[in-house]
């Protein structure tokens, strides 16, 4: 073989083991998003089931705060609904409504001191408390997946495999501004 035809053959396996790495990259960035969103689907899926043993639980000492109650099974409904669908935007807003939700179910469980006294409701508070805690840690690493993931998608070369192979971006789980804090149910009831 002539020396031009083994730089050429070289060359060109060059190319082939580079466009090969680059292909692997991404889609082990993209299985990594998917990851962190099984992560965040598992804690949310728990947070759901505890929620009505919450509810029930207050039920039984509120009977005049239905309207509360009622906002908290709605928005649990929301988020079930945005995670099943894996609607990123959705469930954000969602996120919102439950916590903004929560926080006015914990302020109100306040005026209620056999409610805050119960086994049942201190477990479910410490629970949900954790969870909270757990799906903001998540969120976090969540949200830095997605964005190597869009940062490598966009830049060249990595952008020419990705939009050849359909590679397309994904949304970063963002909650409204007055609720980037995580709800901290202890502080709620050493507030008021």
């Amino acid at each position: 073989m002539e020396p031009g035809t083994l730089i050429f053959i070289g060359v060109i396996a060059l190319i082939t083991f580079y466009v090969i790495s680059l292909y692997n990259n991404l889609v082990r960035l993209k299985h990594n998003v998917s990851q962190a969103w099984s992560n965040i689907d598992v804690l949310l899926k728990q947070r759901h089931d505890e929620l009505p043993k919450l509810v029930d639980t207050c039920r039984e000492y509120m009977q005049y705060e239905q309207e509360t109650l009622t906002r908290v099974i709605e928005a649990r409904s929301q988020v079930a609904t945005a995670r099943e669908k894996q609607d990123i935007n959705g469930l954000g807003q969602a996120e919102t409504q439950l916590r903004i939700g929560l926080g006015s179910l914990f302020a109100l469980a306040e005026d209620y001191p056999e409610l805050k006294a119960s086994d049942s409701f201190q477990h479910l508070q410490s629970r949900i408390t954790g969870l909270e805690s757990s799906i903001a840690d998540r969120r976090e690493f969540y949200n830095e997946s997605v964005n190597i993931y869009n940062v490598r998608i966009e830049q060249f070369p990595d952008l020419i495999i990705a939009r050849q192979l359909n590679f397309s971006s994904r949304a970063l789980l963002v909650f409204k501004d007055a609720e980037l804090t995580d709800v901290n149910i202890g502080q709620l009831f050493k507030s008021h």
